[in-house]
């Protein structure tokens, strides 16, 4: 069983896709986040890191997308795992202020 990460390094990264600045309106928010991370660490990670209430977590396991070399060789991208998160009525992200 890994180590219980600090709640800091849970989230790896913002996504900023169409998908995501879309969902803003909605008061949702996509990360991509540490593989082995659940709900309740990536919950604790936000509330932290951005002083926001999360109502929701959801979360998904991206598989990582085939890739060809030169040489002809099939190989894949590393497979990652990307969480919606839903915030409180009112809470916002400056982070994604501006999209």
């Amino acid at each position: 069983m890994p180590k219980t990460p600090h709640p800091l390094e849970v989230l790896r990264r913002p996504l900023i896709t169409e998908k995501g600045t879309r969902l803003v309106t909605e008061n949702k928010y996509l990360f991509e986040v540490l593989p082995h991370a659940n709900r309740r660490q990536i919950k604790e990670a936000i509330e932290t890191a951005f002083n926001v209430r999360v109502v929701k977590v959801s979360v998904m396991n991206m598989k990582g997308k085939p890739m060809r070399a030169r040489t002809g060789v099939t190989a894949h991208r590393p497979d990652w795992k990307k969480a919606v998160v839903t915030l409180a009525e009112g809470d916002k992200l400056e982070l994604f202020e501006g999209i």
